[in-house]
């Protein structure tokens, strides 16, 4: 496996199995907010697309690298092109500003390894949160 492909199944894995972990707990407030999360990014007047891009923005402006990549991995999946991603990293640049370089770094470089053949793994990311 390539080291484009072990980032982005070791980010998938580590997500799917901590979740799974979390949510066997008995807490309905985790549990909740894992349901609202994932209830918040259903199509309604918005679309998927603009939501999972208006994730990522926040992400990148919160400055959370799991939570980046989650919506970077999601965009992907809804069809966010290259063009359309550097876009919303604009956003994500000029609302959170130069502190947010870093984490623009590793969203380009998470990005680059999923076109490189390693798609197929972020698909498996399951729910929000």
């Amino acid at each position: 496996m390539s080291a484009e492909k072990d980032r982005v199944a070791e980010f998938t894995a580590f997500r799917q199995r901590m979740n799974e972990r979390i949510l066997a707990e008995d807490n309905q407030v985790v549990r909740r907010f894992f349901a609202l999360d994932t209830q918040t990014y259903k199509a309604g007047a918005l679309d998927v697309k603009t939501k999972e891009m208006l994730g990522l923005v926040a992400s990148m402006v919160l400055r959370c690298d799991d939570c980046i990549s989650y919506h970077i991995a999601q965009c992907k999946e809804v069809g966010v092109t290259r063009d359309e991603f550097f876009e919303v990293f604009s956003v994500g640049l000029v609302v959170g500003g130069s502190i947010v370089i870093p984490h623009l770094r590793r969203a380009v470089d998470f990005l680059d390894r999923l076109e490189g053949g390693a798609s197929e793994q972020a698909e498996g990311c399951g729910e929000h949160a």
